[in-house]
């Protein structure tokens, strides 16, 4: 029979991994997150935006659909809950115009803003960017259907 070779018991420096050596690592990582923390930050930015303007795209679409029964677009006091409930003395309406039972929001959570007539067309629909309020930059910035 082969004698059996008993495994040398491990001293604790060859026990596991020092203090040093952890530390070492962990400063690695925090060093990668630091540089692909911002970029992958910046990329979610850019398509929280892309999908405010496919929104509001889509949204413009449902809303040219509304005029085409109803002749006109929603008022600023109807809103765009007419596309989801028949205002009060609008003849022709033929909705829900969209499947949801409530209205979108725009990918920060925001309400979009609706107005009609609009500034420059006849209606202005607008998200108003990750800090809600008009104006700003970068991710702050409004996003409206007089964009396209």
């Amino acid at each position: 029979m082969a004698e059996r070779r008993q495994a040398e018991p491990q001293t604790d420096r060859e026990a596991g991994f020092t203090l040093l050596e952890l530390l070492v690592v962990l400063a690695v990582l925090a060093l990668l997150a630091g540089l692909v923390a911002p970029r992958v930050l910046s990329y979610l930015g850019g398509a929280r935006q892309d999908t405010a303007r496919l929104q509001i795209d889509r949204l413009a679409t449902v809303l040219d659909f509304y005029r085409l029964d109803v002749g006109s677009y929603p008022t600023t006091e109807q809103g765009l809950q007419a596309l989801l409930e028949a205002p009060a003395g609008v003849e022709g309406w033929r909705g829900p115009y969209l499947d949801e039972k409530e209205l979108p929001r725009d990918p920060w959570g925001n309400p979009f803003v609706y107005r009609a007539p609009g500034r420059e067309r006849a209606f202005d629909l607008v998200s108003l960017g990750a800090d809600g309020r008009p104006g700003g930059e970068g991710e702050d910035a409004d996003i409206s259907n007089a964009d396209r």
